[in-house]
């Protein structure tokens, strides 16, 4: 693991910080030029951010519990994965013809969140293989997807035609 190497990539100083925001920027924009590309309600920005704001909370509650003692560090983090609910709700619309969009939107919102605080609590690799999967999970599955409703699409056409 990384921070068996570099154990100092543990504790929420400067250096440490610093770094921890750029991977933010990197994993969280990975996913967030990934819905871009796509015209997604939340981008670029919007996941960057959601993902700076889960690793500044908790690295928040780990320098509390570091410095201030007797603080569960994982409280602030725990507030983060039941708050970003309402943003993702926010994302999620229902449109004129009865179809929900925004569902995979407000997923990836929830995912970059926990991405964050991956990042803000040191697990690094986990923060890591998490954004892989979750770029794969919107770009490689968004075709395997894509290619089942096209097939349900022509084999429900195709009955229909039967009857």
């Amino acid at each position: 693991m990384i921070t068996d190497a570099l154990p100092w990539l543990l504790q929420p100083t400067l250096p440490t910080v610093i770094i921890r925001t750029v991977l933010v920027i990197f994993c969280a924009g990975i996913i967030g030029y990934d819905r871009n590309v796509h015209g997604a309600n939340a981008g670029l920005r919007t996941h960057i951010l959601v993902c700076l704001g889960a690793m500044l909370a908790m690295t928040t509650g780990q320098y509390a519990y570091l410095y201030y003692g007797s603080v569960d560090p994982t409280r602030i983090g725990a507030q983060v994965v039941s708050g970003i609910g309402f943003l993702g709700a926010g994302s999620i619309i229902m449109t004129h013809d009865n179809r929900v969009q925004g569902l995979t939107t407000a997923a990836g919102l929830w995912a970059s969140a926990c991405i964050g605080l991956a990042i803000g609590i040191g697990f690094y690799e986990g923060a890591i293989i998490g954004t892989v999967a979750v770029f794969f999970t919107e770009r490689v599955m968004r075709r395997l997807s894509k290619s089942i409703v096209e097939s349900h699409s022509r084999h429900r056409d195709h009955r229909k035609e039967n009857e």
